[in-house]
């Protein structure tokens, strides 16, 4: 049997908490939360059956087996770099944001643009995020965005997420529709309404199974499948035919004659992550996800609001942040 080599990542765990002796400083710096990073400590520590930190309440030290790994470590990691590095070249970083027109992984997206100037990552505008992940396992796209809980666990075994936002959910309603001129819609208000939801949609049944949480235990039904609109246009004017309230986010473009309501009482909230390819390394991957903790510390996207509503599925994967 062929020998067992510690996967990369743990080695470039181990390698943060050595070099800043603080394990949150350590998952600050990879982007992942506390608890997950001592995971992935303690799972080196038993394949290489060696302690490598002596911790105690105020400090963190190397133990002398975790001096004896750290060069080796290093030159690991370096020569993992030189590897991609000398094949990936400048090839462009393929980001699925889901629509031009909607606002979180766009606005991550340009601010990744903006600390990576000399890199390329280029955007592409599908709809959903079980639409794209059999593309991310294949290698024909980056990265994506959308609600990871929702995928299957055999999807997700072959992807990494970083939380980014939970975004306030949001209905359309026809202009002469009975909540129409409401500021914002209490969730009761929509016992009895039929909601579209996005049913029938291969690419997006995460968002109709998070849709069926909501509703469920308040009257509101899922709409029917529907054709699947192609654009803005074309979504709009099926809705004006149908007349059907459709559930959104509040960064949902405006349709022609509908108007975007936030839902309240509780308020929604529809969990989005970064998600990409176990094992994937790129520079423009780097900055992406540089550029979700920015924008999302900056805009408090990841502090839920009081009154908030999430399955407590979505609740623990937000969490975890490896």
């Amino acid at each position: 049997m062929p020998p067992s080599y510690p996967d990369p990542r743990l080695l470039r765990g181990f390698l943060a908490v050595a070099e800043e002796l603080h394990f949150t400083r350590a998952a600050a710096r990879l982007f992942m939360a506390q608890q997950a990073l001592s995971r992935d400590v303690r799972r080196l520590e038993r394949e290489l059956g060696a302690e490598l930190f002596l911790r105690t309440t105020r400090q963190v030290t190397l133990t002398g087996e975790g001096e004896r790994l750290l060069p080796y470590a290093r030159r690991v990691l370096q020569a993992q770099e030189d590897l991609v590095g000398a094949f990936r070249q400048a090839r462009p970083l393929l980001v699925d944001c889901n629509s031009s027109d909607l606002g979180t992984p766009n606005r991550v997206l340009r601010r990744a643009r903006e600390l990576a100037p000399g890199l390329e990552l280029m955007a592409r505008y599908e709809s959903g995020l079980t639409g794209a992940a059999a593309d991310l396992l294949a290698g024909r796209l980056d990265a994506s965005f959308g609600r990871y809980a929702g995928l299957a666990p055999a999807l997700r075994a072959g992807l990494e997420q970083q939380p980014v936002r939970y975004e306030p959910m949001a209905v359309l309603l026809p202009l002469d529709h009975r909540l129409a001129d409401r500021a914002c819609v209490p969730l009761a208000e929509l016992a009895g309404e039929v909601v579209y939801a996005g049913a029938g949609n291969p690419r997006t049944p995460e968002w109709t199974e998070l849709a069926r949480h909501l509703f469920e235990g308040r009257g509101i039904d899922v709409a029917s499948p529907h054709p699947m609109a192609v654009g803005y246009e074309e979504f709009g004017r099926l809705m004006a035919r149908s007349r059907t309230p459709v559930l959104a986010v509040v960064d949902f473009p405006a349709m022609p004659g509908s108007v975007r309501r936030p839902l309240v009482d509780p308020i929604p909230l529809s969990p989005v992550s970064l998600v990409w390819r176990k094992g994937l390394v790129h520079p423009a991957l780097d900055a992406l996800r540089q550029a979700a903790a920015q924008v999302a510390a900056e805009e408090g996207w990841l502090r839920p609001p009081e009154g908030g509503w999430i399955p407590a599925t979505d609740a623990k994967i937000m969490s975890l942040r490896d």
